[in-house]
């Protein structure tokens, strides 16, 4: 079959978010299918520059087509515009207007669709918020699935979504969390409905040789003082004394970054609306409490960090490295409040590393709540208590280590996920 992939931006170097999602199901299903993305040349969702050129690409193996975007987005003009209707009475065409002004703006996508929907078995929309899948939705609705990857946000509320969520034949939900709000808010008309959220790849899962030394207190005889917990657990009486450090569970990362002790990590978009501000707050009580972790920002830096020697900014890294800083850290933090699905979460429960995890977000608590393998925090003091809780207790990281992995190896397999989507494909095309 011949499948469309619609999507806002597009590239390997986008990891998170709805975009990294879409890349990881298109790559996996293009093994199977012949599989086409559609999207604009923006690299930035802040100003939606057109970065990449127009026209045809190969991305891993996937054939990607780029369209120009007609403008670019005034930030701060579309937050006041923003601010406005959401608190006041309004029409349909302000609406209109604040999706424009939202962009991405892509006119020339959108007449690809309406010239070659035919083309395709099926078109596959990536989130619900933007105006590719808003308008690009109505042109073959009866052929097209959306993945929502939705949450409660002011935006969700405008009118023009109710009318968005009754189109499509059909509709692939991240978990059931996001399926019950969706459809205690939306009409939904859809033919085919799956929760089937996306596969986490476990990594090969080695005993990490550690230093042959007395046992501390809350230590496994034969751990070493960096041991993160997930690993299988390596038999003392089998150990050889004096390994190299070089061999540990995360040392390559740690010993790049220059990273000594216990850290927390977090991978994504370093931005406000991520939760990131409120990360580093709570993270400065934390140190100021007497904790002596640090904390690694991974990602694109969308906000100003404050100077502090406790704060580490690794950048963008490559996804190999990307998996060493995930096994090297001690907790992984999941502060977005905003979340239907949250990959970061799933692939540091894959690695055997624990979260700790915003309580606002209903989809990071039900994780939580169902792998045992992460804590969560309503505010500061509880992101402090259950941060010194992880830190200290090595055999709980070790435990929810191992319950994250299994959690996945349930939920999450890659065979389990591409099925729910041939089903789905093959239910709208028959109909």
């Amino acid at each position: 079959m011949k499948l469309a992939f619609i999507v806002q931006r597009y590239g390997s170097e986008i990891v998170g978010g709805s975009e990294y999602h879409c890349r990881l199901i298109a790559e996996r299903l293009s093994a199977r299918h012949q599989v086409e993305v559609l999207t604009t040349c923006a690299r930035d969702y802040i100003t939606w520059k057109n970065d990449y050129p127009e026209g045809t690409d190969r991305v891993r193996g996937v054939t990607v087509r780029r369209f120009a975007n007609a403008q670019t987005r005034n930030i701060a003009a579309f937050n006041r515009y923003s601010d406005w209707i959401f608190h006041h009475p309004h029409q349909p065409a302000d609406e209109m207007e604040w999706l424009r002004q939202q962009g991405p703006w892509c006119p020339a996508l959108l007449e690809h669709i309406e010239r070659h929907h035919r083309d395709y078995d099926a078109l596959i929309f990536f989130t619900y918020l933007y105006a590719t899948t808003v308008l690009g939705l109505r042109i073959a609705p009866a052929r097209s699935i959306l993945v929502p990857t939705a949450h409660d946000e002011p935006a969700i509320h405008l009118a023009l979504y109710a009318e968005l969520f009754r189109l499509p034949a059909g509709i692939a939900y991240n978990t059931d969390v996001e399926r019950a709000f969706l459809t205690s808010h939306f009409d939904i008309r859809a033919v085919a409905q799956e929760t089937v959220g996306c596969g986490v790849d476990l990594p090969q899962h080695h005993a990490y040789p550690r230093e042959h030394r007395p046992a501390q207190t809350g230590e496994r005889p034969g751990a070493g003082p960096d041991e993160e917990g997930g690993g299988e657990e390596s038999d003392p009486a089998t150990e050889t004394p004096y390994r190299s450090r070089l061999t540990e569970r995360g040392a390559m990362f740690r010993r790049r970054h220059r990273i000594h002790g216990p850290f927390v990590l977090y991978g994504g978009r370093i931005d406000k609306g991520k939760g990131c501000e409120e990360l580093i707050e709570h993270f400065s009580t934390y140190v100021r409490d007497g904790g002596d972790a640090s904390l690694v920002l991974m990602g694109v830096k969308l906000m100003p960090l404050p100077d502090e020697p406790f704060i580490n900014f690794a950048g963008m890294l490559s996804e190999r490295e990307r998996l060493q800083a995930l096994e090297a850290a001690t907790v992984v933090a999941v502060p977005s409040p905003y979340e239907s699905l949250s990959l970061l979460a799933l692939e540091s429960f894959a690695v055997g590393t624990p979260i700790l995890a915003n309580a606002r977000s209903d989809v990071l608590v039900d994780h939580c709540v169902h792998s045992n393998a992460g804590l969560y925090y309503a505010d500061r003091d509880e992101f402090t208590e259950c941060l010194n809780l992880l830190v200290a207790d090595v055999r709980l990281r070790a435990a929810m280590g191992r319950n994250g992995r299994e959690y996945v190896r349930r939920n999450y397999r890659w065979d389990v996920v591409l099925a729910k989507y041939e089903r789905m494909i093959g239910k709208i095309k028959a109909g």
